[in-house]
């Protein structure tokens, strides 16, 4: 609803509704509410909450001189309401209001500082001086809507085992659908979690959630893979990236989390003459995490291989880098098959170029095998039919 106005009111942005949510409905357990001075600097010491390991403290502190103002002057027992994009988002009694130092805030998210990195500066921006904490009213509608699908999905197939993969599927290529599969294999189902960032990501998210469900309806078994939108916050930014994945996939009722050996949230580093990664930090999350081997295409074996299973060097190798690959259908070029799926490659680049060429049709029957049949066709079918041409052998 429009803002009443009627009390004092504090204006937060949409990555903060996105964590209070969380929050609310139990998705970020052990932690059910706003920490106050006494827990954050527990947590800021310790990496732990109530005997299990959270990376940093959950707290509420909008940027702004009007907020500021407010949090200096609030009161205990003062309702706020939450105004974002100019509309009553909840209410929030005031229990306390304590000062925090925000770049040790950025230190404990990001591991970091540095104001270069965009991550690190876009969250500087958003960040105030002081904390809030108290009870909150907030609409839990997203998640319990999540939560009831969930349920559906393992009565449905009788599920025991559930499996948690987090991604932004930006593009969807050909070592995600094989960390998909090898999933599959040794559970009941699998949760795709498909990132939703607040910037302008490359990919918007619907294209990248057509896509994963055009692969999951044709060629995977589709009722055994859900997908879950999961807006993708500043609290799920940097080191501790993975550390929240286990935490939300656990309270959404995954007994599983499987990631690729090269995730950049592990975080390998060097601790009593061994070496460790970030998962060893997990306390008290009753979840079994995976790490998948790292894919590559091999010119040698031609196929999908993994990279310790191949007798090739890495000179013999293609990664899957998805930056590089996007890059391509930025301009307008179609990944080679062994990439990206031909279908989804079409996707993509007929939506980055809509209406990109002047005569569709003539060009379709022009270059491509037809059975006579005047049919309407999409840039999208000219794509795929494109691709299946490059794919022929027998001339090359």
């Amino acid at each position: 609803m429009a803002s009443s106005r009627k009390n004092r009111a504090l204006f937060i942005d949409q990555e903060a509704v996105s964590a209070l949510i969380l929050l609310k409905s139990g998705m970020l357990s052990p932690v059910t509410a706003l920490m106050n001075e006494k827990q954050s600097k527990e947590v800021l010491s310790s990496g732990m909450f109530m005997g299990k390991t959270f990376p940093f403290p959950l707290i509420l502190s909008p940027s702004g001189k009007v907020n500021e103002t407010i949090l200096m002057s609030a009161h205990k027992g003062e309702i706020l309401e939450l105004i974002c994009d100019n509309v009553i988002v909840g209410e929030l009694c005031v229990d306390e209001v304590y000062p925090i130092d925000p770049r040790e805030r950025l230190h404990q998210i990001y591991g970091t500082e540095d104001l270069s990195h965009p991550g690190v500066n876009a969250t500087h921006k958003r960040l105030g001086k002081y904390a809030i904490c108290g009870d909150y009213s907030i609409d839990l509608s997203s998640v319990q809507a999540i939560q009831e699908m969930l349920s559906q999905a393992k009565e449905q197939i009788g599920a025991e085992h559930t499996t948690a993969l987090f991604m932004a599927a930006n593009p969807l290529h050909r070592a995600h659908e094989r960390l998909i599969r090898q999933s599959l294999e040794r559970t009941d189902l699998i949760v795709i979690f498909l990132l939703k960032p607040y910037n302008n990501a490359d990919l918007k998210y619907e294209l990248r959630y057509e896509t994963l469900k055009f692969f999951i309806e044709n060629y995977l078994p589709r009722n055994r893979v859900v997908i879950v939108p999961l807006e993708s916050s500043y609290i799920f930014a940097g080191s501790n990236e993975v550390i929240l994945d286990a935490i939300v996939a656990k309270n959404y009722g995954c007994n599983r989390l499987m990631i690729g050996q090269n995730h950049a949230g592990i975080g390998m580093y060097y601790d009593h003459n061994s070496n460790k990664s970030i998962l060893d930090r997990l306390v008290g999350i009753d979840i079994e995490v995976g790490i998948a081997s790292e894919y590559v295409y091999c010119n040698q074996c031609k196929t999908l291989v993994s990279i310790q299973t191949c007798p090739h060097g890495h000179h013999h190798h293609i990664s899957y880098h998805s930056e590089s690959i996007l890059e391509l259908m930025r301009q307008g070029l179609l990944p080679p098959a062994v990439l990206v799926r031909k279908e989804i490659s079409s996707m993509i680049v007929a939506s980055l170029y809509p209406n990109r060429f002047k005569n569709l049709a003539k060009l379709y029957y022009d270059i491509m095998p037809v059975n006579g049949l005047l049919e309407e066709h999409t840039e999208k079918d000219f794509y795929v039919e494109l691709m299946r041409l490059y794919q022929t052998t027998s001339l090359t």
